[in-house]
């Protein structure tokens, strides 16, 4: 049977001990940057009430929020038991264990506490940070394949993988199918809305498009994707991305009734150089 083995890249660039700059701390720095990038080029192209600047000083409130969010989600979700017998360890992100759905709460949060502080509408923020979202999820999980973790389960495809840890057979390379359909496939998906259909674009229905094609695809993928534990026949993944799709599904449904977003300027101006 053909297989195709594991590159083994080294998950470390420099190591220091136990310390070091990883593939997958690189992927959150350059997923951020270059997604910071991007939302500054759509207000650029638009009048959006949000700011180059405020955008800038909103990076900040962003790495925190992933950061604090996503490996508190973690703790929450995935390993409870076992960092209330280790805390120590819940400090530890150099070791991995980050949770989506915990980073997704936590910039939630940022965002409508930001929002209040500058005085911003929520949707104005978030339909931007939505279409530059992608970007980082799809390095992310890049990452993931690179240290060899969350793979999927045994199959007889023949771009099936062997990873270590994972026995002599091939396996999904399950972060990859992650990183099409989250990363690039949902980024032209956004890119498109933004720039093609004026007649879509709400507030709110980037934000909603996001949030319910985020958890379509991590749904799916999880089918690939062996479970960190089930429940009534759903994987994690799978259980915490249906409250999501629930979520994006009503701000979509609720766009329609707000006013029409900023980021439709681009549509119309893509349209006019069209014509």
């Amino acid at each position: 049977m053909f297989v195709i083995p594991f590159p083994h890249i080294n998950p470390y660039i420099i190591k220091f001990g136990e310390l070091g700059i990883t593939w997958y701390s690189l992927s959150y720095v350059f997923g951020i940057i270059l997604g910071w990038q991007y939302c500054n080029y759509l207000i650029k192209k638009s009048n959006s009430p949000v700011t180059i600047k405020l955008m800038d000083e909103f990076i900040t409130w962003i790495i925190i929020a992933i950061i604090a969010g996503g490996r508190l989600g973690h703790v929450m979700l995935y390993e409870p038991l076992h960092f209330l017998t280790h805390p120590i360890e819940i400090f530890q992100t150099y070791k991995g264990g980050m949770s989506f759905h915990g980073g997704f709460a936590g910039v939630g949060i940022a965002v409508f506490i930001f929002c209040k502080k500058y005085k911003v509408k929520f949707f104005d923020l978030s339909d931007l940070l939505a279409v530059g979202a992608p970007i980082g999820l799809g390095l992310g999980r890049v990452a993931n394949f690179i240290n060899g973790e969350l793979y999927g389960s045994v199959t007889t495809m023949p771009w099936g993988v062997v990873f270590p840890g994972g026995g002599d057979l091939p396996r999904h390379p399950s972060q990859l199918y992650e990183a099409l359909t989250e990363g690039l496939l949902l980024l032209v998906v956004m890119s498109y809305f933004a720039f093609k259909n004026e007649y879509y674009l709400r507030k709110g229905f980037l934000t909603g498009v996001f949030v319910a094609g985020y958890a379509i695809s991590r749904f799916v993928c999880e089918i690939f994707r062996i479970p960190d534990f089930e429940f009534m026949g759903l994987s994690a993944g799978q259980l915490y991305s249906v409250p999501m799709f629930v979520i994006g599904v009503w701000f979509v449904v609720n766009a329609k009734y707000q006013k029409t977003s900023y980021v439709s300027v681009l549509a119309r101006r893509s349209n006019l150089r069209r014509s």
